[in-house]
């Protein structure tokens, strides 16, 4: 198994760690002489205590004593309760749409792109610093949850106006602060007025169900209006 050998590993180093503190020791009389091993590189403290710890918790998790790290899964209308059905789905067509290499992610060419299309194109410093303001993660470009972030901190007022992330929401042709947290000053306001959109919510996703069931049934309609066009033709 792999934290055997991990195991295994971690004796033999410390091994050799006790017997370089303890200093050569002379064979008995008539003992065969040891075999000599190359010279081994002096291991770091960090890396000693980061394969330490690594070890303890596979360990830990082989016993049951601890579970494995689960991806938290995002989910934009529990996240940002703020903002309308219709606002998400919106801005994640404009996210989608700029998203040229479709692996997920805004990096720093396709903002460049974006602004450009905009009309507010950006230096390469100034679009690093887009980029900086919302990275939570720190991989230097923008996930749809860090893209959403920005229209929620123009909305809540949490941006500078001359901003190159100021003139992204405000030319993205979407009316945060009337769609998504009405006008809220902050983010406790937003929270507040979040409680009040709960009913909001839920019939926006029963006028969508509505939608697709009318589609459904005129679509119905028309296959047997096409059936019956077609059977009496046939006659």
């Amino acid at each position: 198994m792999a934290s055997e050998e991990l195991a295994r590993k971690l004796e033999r180093r410390l091994r050799r760690e006790e017997a370089e503190e303890s200093g050569p020791q002379l064979a008995p009389l008539g003992a065969p002489a040891p075999e000599s091993e190359p010279p081994a590189r002096a291991p770091t403290a960090s890396a000693d205590a980061e394969l330490s710890a690594q070890l303890s918790r596979r360990l830990d998790i082989n016993e049951g004593a601890a579970r494995p790290r689960r991806c938290r899964v995002f989910n934009p209308y529990t996240e940002f309760p703020e903002f309308s059905r219709r606002l998400i789905k919106d801005l994640e067509s404009m996210f989608k749409l700029y998203d040229a290499g479709r692996d997920g992610f805004i990096d720093l060419m396709e903002l460049k792109l974006m602004m450009e299309k905009l009309g507010a194109p950006q230096t390469h410093l100034g679009l690093k610093s887009m980029i900086k303001e919302v990275d939570e993660d720190f991989d230097g470009k923008l996930s749809f949850r860090e893209f959403l972030l920005i229209f929620h901190k123009a909305a809540a007022g949490e941006l500078q106006e001359d901003s190159g992330l100021m003139a992204l929401a405000k030319l993205s042709e979407i009316n945060v602060a009337l769609e998504g947290v009405k006008g809220a000053k902050n983010f406790f306001e937003a929270k507040v007025q979040a409680l009040s959109l709960a009913s909001k919510f839920e019939a926006e996703l029963k006028a969508e169900q509505d939608e697709r069931k009318r589609e459904e049934e005129e679509r119905r309609l028309r296959q047997a209006a096409f059936q019956e066009l077609k059977a009496n033709f046939s006659t």
